[in-house]
């Protein structure tokens, strides 16, 4: 008899991971752009730092509330293969625990302002400890397959993802982020409401591509080759199975609609982008990860 599929998560006695020094922490105070923040005194008012959600283009496998209602102290399990790349999801300084009780290796992004990020069940280091990196950066390589080192009491491969604010309580990195958006942060689509794509969606649908598919061009709102071969490979968990060759034809569209088709998108899936086929992809695109 086959057992019941449990989402790949951490153990509900998930452990807080481990902290860092004094000086740990104010190392990464000084990498801050405009720095002048002092850490750990009381009455300190702390600045909100940039942070991205570098894993949108990933399947949630627990959530926040799932988690708690397992006994977890929290966090976002996000279905990945052993060994991606884990971008930083914000300035700061890197600490690396290694079999981190339940949670397994465990990479400490030291962030300026006193918050830090944890990934958790990794199945590698990349960086030493002390290492300031910039948002965007690796590092370390996600993990999770049972019994494997570094894994911890993960159940299957996936990445574990939570915050800890300035007084130490773990918190929400998804609600972090759609609470503090970056400065200058690009404004939403219309398309959302008129059917129609504008510059400002192709300009969100470019940074969406750059964060998660590896699009390098410039965020210009006009779609180009690099553009629609990004989005192609972001098709692939859409049913697209074509060539990447950024030439959108009606089998890489209708990977677009089964996408928008999770975002209030109710037609068929017929490869044809109509105004409503847009809107739901608009949707997606307006989210605050895009921002």
């Amino acid at each position: 008899m086959m057992r019941p599929r449990v989402p790949p998560c951490c153990g509900a006695d998930e452990q807080p991971a481990g902290g860092l020094s004094r000086r740990g922490v104010l190392r990464g105070a000084a990498l801050a752009a405009g720095g002048g923040v002092v850490l750990g005194l009381p009455g300190t008012a702390y600045a909100a730092p940039v942070i991205d959600n570098p894993f949108a283009g990933y399947t949630i496998t627990q959530t926040w509330a799932q988690h708690r209602a397992n006994g977890s102290l929290g966090g976002i399990d996000f279905a990945m293969a052993v060994g991606t790349g884990l971008p930083a999801c914000g300035a700061g300084t890197v600490t690396n625990i290694p079999n981190n009780g339940t949670g397994g290796h465990t990479v400490t992004i030291a962030h300026a302002d006193g918050y830090k990020s944890q990934y958790l069940h990794l199945s590698a280091f990349v960086l030493a400890n002390g290492t300031p990196v910039a948002r965007g950066a690796i590092v370390g390589r996600s993990g999770g397959a049972v019994g494997a080192p570094g894994s911890g009491s993960s159940t299957g491969p996936h990445l574990h993802w939570h915050m800890i604010d300035p007084g130490g309580t773990r918190i929400n990195p998804l609600e972090y982020v759609a609470q503090h958006p970056p400065a200058g942060a690009l404004p939403k689509t219309a398309t959302e409401t008129t059917g129609t794509p504008d510059v400002t969606c192709y300009k969100r649908m470019q940074h969406w591509l750059r964060l998660t598919n590896g699009y390098t061009g410039p965020i210009d709102g006009v779609p180009g080759t690099a553009t629609y071969s990004a989005l192609q490979r972001a098709m692939r968990g859409y049913g697209y199975t074509g060539p990447i060759d950024g030439v959108m034809g009606p089998n890489s569209w209708r990977a677009v609609q089964n996408l928008a088709s999770g975002y209030g998108y109710t037609g068929p899936l017929d490869g044809v982008m109509g105004p409503n086929s847009w809107r739901g992809f608009a949707r997606f695109l307006n989210q605050n990860a895009w921002d």
